[in-house]
C-alpha cells in the first residue's frame, strides 16, 4: 500500500511540473483562442511595425506573453531598442520567473549587450525551468557558443 501510494504521489508531481513546463512555454493551447496570434503571425514574417502597432492595440502589460513578445519586436526591429526591449523582458520575468521565451530572449539581448555573465544567468534560469530540456535552452546556448566562437562578439542565428 505503501509503494502504491508513492507512487501517486510521484506521478501526480511529475504530472504537474509537465504541466507547469507546458504553460511556460508561452505558446497558445490548442482550440483557444489567443488575442496574441495576430501579433505572432506578423512577428513571423517579419513586419516588426505592424507587429508593435498590433501589440500595442491589443495593450495587455500584466501579461508575461504580451511583455516577452514586445520586447522580442524592441530587439529585433531594423533600429532595435535595446533597452525598451531589456525592460519588457524583464517585466515579463517579474510576471512569471520562470518563462522560458523571455529567458531566452533576454539572454540573446544580453549577448547583443556584450554581457555573456548575464546570458548565462538567463542559460542556467532556463535549465532550472525546463524540466526535461526544451528549445529555448537548446537555443540560447548555441548563441552562446556562437558569440565565444566568433570571440565574444554577437552572431545571429541563420
Amino acid at each position: 500500500m505503501k509503494k502504491q501510494s508513492a507512487s501517486i504521489v510521484f506521478l501526480a508531481v511529475m504530472l504537474s511540473a509537465l504541466l507547469q513546463t507546458a504553460i511556460a512555454d508561452s505558446q497558445p493551447i490548442a482550440g483557444k483562442p489567443d488575442k496574441l496570434t495576430p501579433a505572432r503571425s506578423l512577428i513571423d514574417s517579419g513586419q516588426w511595425a505592424a507587429a508593435a502597432s498590433e501589440l500595442l492595440r491589443v495593450n495587455d502589460p500584466a501579461s508575461a506573453d504580451w511583455n516577452n513578445l514586445m520586447g522580442y519586436v524592441q530587439r529585433r526591429q531594423p533600429t532595435p531598442d535595446l533597452g525598451a526591449a531589456e525592460r519588457y523582458y524583464n517585466e515579463a520575468l517579474r510576471i512569471d520567473p520562470k518563462h522560458r521565451g523571455a529567458l531566452e530572449y533576454s539572454g540573446e539581448l544580453y549577448l547583443m549587450k556584450g554581457d555573456l555573465a548575464a546570458a548565462e544567468q538567463r542559460l542556467a534560469a532556463l535549465d532550472k525551468a525546463c524540466f526535461f530540456g526544451c528549445a529555448q535552452y537548446t537555443d540560447l546556448k548555441k548563441a552562446i557558443e556562437r558569440y565565444k566562437a566568433a570571440g565574444n562578439r554577437y552572431v545571429a542565428p541563420k
